[in-house]
């Protein structure tokens, strides 16, 4: 599919998506999401990527939420329908996929905006950024993921007052409570990020894709069951090529050649 509302770019061993509608501070649509959804699919199937990066045209917003104008159309029979489960496809596939996913929250990430963000491995905002769930003034409710990640992510009762006064909070105070991992000036963001990237990049990609899985699955099983399933993705780990390559490049004092095996 030819790209209308997103730019996807690689370098470096870096895919970026950015979310191309600054003049509607990149408001999400259905075209958006298929879009995004399409080229998020390129980057987990490329081998030559080794981490995905999501971020919003212009200085404004990350994603303000969906389009208001498609919004107003939308049904209960809509958001039972397929159209509505590919928002949920996407952010489910950003938070599974085998590679890291960052955030550059550039602006406001709000609603659907912050559920996406969330569903990332990591987020780091521009000192400008501003998140919340404002959904409850609209007389509905987080529907992409906010009401259960947002809480795994804050803490219930941070989560329980986001989402039900519909407040927004600045990047400082997203930082304090964990929301985000890092705040920066807004002209170095993509900058910090990309060279954030490429340390991540460097890693050998098979551990980091089952440390990804062991944290990402044991979050949902008791941690009895998260402990056994741990040790099953390190004994695999310990079988590799890249703990041997990586081990004798620790004792021989030289920079590890990992290859994924």
């Amino acid at each position: 599919m030819p790209y209308q509302e997103i730019i996807y770019e690689k370098e470096d061993g870096l895919a970026i998506i950015t979310f191309n509608r600054p003049e509607v501070r990149n408001a999400l649509n259905y075209r958006v999401i298929d879009e995004a959804l399409e080229a998020a699919h390129n980057a987990e199937a490329d081998d030559s990527v080794r981490v995905l990066i999501l971020t919003g045209a212009g200085e404004k917003a990350f994603i303000a939420g969906a389009d208001i104008a498609e919004l107003r159309e939308r049904n209960t029979m809509t958001e039972l329908g397929r159209r509505s489960a590919q928002r949920r496809v996407l952010a489910n596939l950003l938070e599974t996929m085998s590679k890291p996913a960052i955030a550059a929250i550039n602006g406001f990430a709000v609603g659907t905006g912050l559920e996406l963000a969330l569903a990332c491995t990591i987020r780091i905002a521009s000192e400008n950024a501003k998140f919340g769930q404002p959904e409850i003034n609209l007389g509905i409710m987080p529907g992409n993921g906010g009401t259960q990640r947002l809480p795994r992510l804050v803490g219930e009762g941070r989560a329980m007052e986001m989402i039900l006064t519909g407040e927004l909070i600045d990047a400082p105070e997203a930082y304090r409570i964990g929301l985000v991992n890092k705040v920066v000036p807004q002209t170095e963001l993509m900058n910090y990020v990309k060279d954030f990237a490429k340390k991540l990049a460097a890693k050998p990609a098979l551990a980091v894709k089952l440390a990804k899985n062991a944290i990402h699955t044991g979050l949902n099983m008791n941690l009895d069951d998260g402990i056994e399933y741990e040790n099953k993705l390190f004994a695999i780990l310990c079988g590799s090529q890249d703990k041997q390559e990586g081990v004798a490049a620790f004792l021989e004092k030289r920079p590890p050649n990992f290859q994924g095996k």
